[in-house]
């Protein structure tokens, strides 16, 4: 009988840490998620993040969730079905799709591309392999950063094969495979190759080998004459408000940064990756290998620090940004988390959150999330004045919930000068400069301002500093050549 008792209550001591652990644990994953919901919350209502989240731990969605406006003349909210482009994420989808094809025997790495596009001009084309392509080593210059782009080239509507035309003859930047340039033009030739060795477009070659397979239905490529249910419009921050993103046509970012999806989708695409539905074991590891520049094929390769301390986690990942939309995804094969965040208010920090989420995730500490020292200073002197302002900035600085950002305070004085505030830009790019000296950009700016001003003396000075510090910057050399002469 005493026996008996005894066993008893160890079944029932056993049931009671059972149910306790799954308490323990339960709790855990909701202080989590908590965390992570506080973080975005303040990213949010600090005008930081406008778009759509989803998180997922060890494979398991975890927390998804929109803020802000997907359409800001509707009030329509954003959620994690909205459709947002994705600019440069388009990259691993195209890398993808061509692995696909080397499986196939279609096609070869290690070839000269003139191999597929016998009308390349045969000069650098013969140099030039999809291997480079693949890893920004092939020297071709970025289209985007051509003289007059933005202004003249990306409203208008291309074939594939006539905007190749436009950069196909351009001099390369360095001998193929010596050094690492990013360059959409270079997967723009990808999109391009795959379309003359499939027969199809590069946007059903996506849909047939990847989209429908993994039941994607709600990605694809981006037209901007389709009617495209929950699709995000598209916007630039305007100090602390809006406006519409400028126009771009998407046959210009094609196979480099075209594609549309949702949080949820690339979760899909996420875990897909995980297995060899896509494929093989082998093109995988390929696809992850760092080369120049820990430039993968279509992924960036890297160790983020977690943490206070030097301990750092494996993440395989990729940015984007086009008109109006900022994009960051991040893979952490160890333990299967996952991190997706989709923005359309224009450039905002998404690797500061990402790392905040992955810190969370990781039992780490954190840092929360800081107000924008140069939005705050901008309201200041719109309202006061610039003597008020200058005032102002003192106290902000020290302030625990302020930061200051180069970025954004540069931004922030652009405002002033293209408003005609000619010597309140002046005076805010003059913080930027005691604030980050050692950036040649913020001297190019200060250059600009006082040469706005008639200061020319002023002008010559900044920009010498500026051409200095940043060698590789051409305009600014240019515009002091320019102010030298006279």
């Amino acid at each position: 009988m005493k026996s008996n008792l005894s066993q008893t209550s160890k079944r029932i001591l056993c049931i009671g840490i059972f149910f306790q652990l799954i308490t323990i644990s339960i709790s855990t994953a909701q202080t989590k998620v908590d965390k992570i919901d506080k973080v975005m919350q303040l990213y949010s209502s600090y005008n930081q993040f406008n778009g759509s989240v989803l998180v997922a731990e060890k494979g398991k969605v975890v927390y998804k969730k929109g803020f802000g406006l997907a359409n800001m003349e509707w009030d329509i909210k954003n959620k994690p079905d909205t459709k947002h482009r994705l600019g440069s994420i388009t990259k691993q989808f195209t890398a993808m799709l061509i692995l696909q094809l080397v499986e196939q025997g279609k096609l070869k790495l290690d070839v000269p591309i003139t191999t597929y596009l016998p009308n390349y001009t045969k000069a650098t084309g013969d140099k030039i392999t999809i291997h480079h392509l693949l890893t920004h080593t092939s020297g071709i210059p970025n289209y985007t950063s051509f003289a007059g782009f933005f202004q003249n080239t990306s409203r208008n509507p291309y074939t594939p094969e006539e905007f190749v035309n436009v950069f196909k003859d351009s001099t390369l930047q360095f001998v193929p495979g010596q050094k690492f340039a990013y360059s959409n033009s270079g997967y723009f030739l990808l999109g391009y190759i795959i379309e003359k060795v499939s027969g199809k477009t590069y946007e059903q070659m996506l849909q047939e080998n990847i989209f429908t397979l993994l039941k994607m239905n709600n990605t694809g490529y981006d037209h901007h004459h389709t009617i495209l249910k929950n699709r995000a419009g598209a916007y630039q921050k305007n100090g602390n408000s809006y406006l519409n993103a400028g126009f771009l046509d998407m046959s210009i970012p094609y196979a480099a940064g075209s594609m549309y999806s949702t949080v949820e989708d690339l979760y899909l695409w996420d875990q897909a990756l995980y297995t060899d539905k896509l494929i093989s074991k082998k093109s995988k590891e390929l696809m992850y290998t760092p080369f120049k520049a820990n430039y993968g094929y279509g992924w960036s390769i890297r160790y983020q620090k977690i943490g206070k301390s030097n301990d750092s986690i494996k993440v395989i990942g990729h940015g984007g940004g086009i008109n109006g939309f900022n994009t960051l995804i991040s893979r952490y094969p160890s333990d299967q988390n996952f991190v997706i965040l989709l923005n359309n208010t224009g450039r905002t920090n998404l690797g500061e959150m990402t790392t905040a989420i992955t810190n969370i995730l990781n039992n780490l500490p954190y840092e929360e999330p800081k107000k924008s020292l140069a939005f705050s200073l901008l309201d200041i002197i719109k309202k006061n004045g610039i003597t008020s302002g200058l005032a102002e900035f003192k106290k902000l600085k020290k302030s625990a919930i302020h930061k200051i950002d180069q970025r954004e305070m540069n931004s922030a004085g652009y405002q002033l000068l293209r408003s005609g505030k000619v010597k309140e830009a002046i005076e805010i790019f003059k913080l930027n400069v005691d604030a980050f000296p050692k950036s040649g950009n913020v001297y190019d700016s200060l250059g600009e301002a006082y040469m706005t001003d008639g200061n020319n003396e002023l002008a010559i000075e900044n920009y010498k500093k500026s051409v200095e510090i940043d060698p590789k910057n051409s305009s600014g050399a240019a515009i002091l050549k320019k102010l030298q002469s006279k």
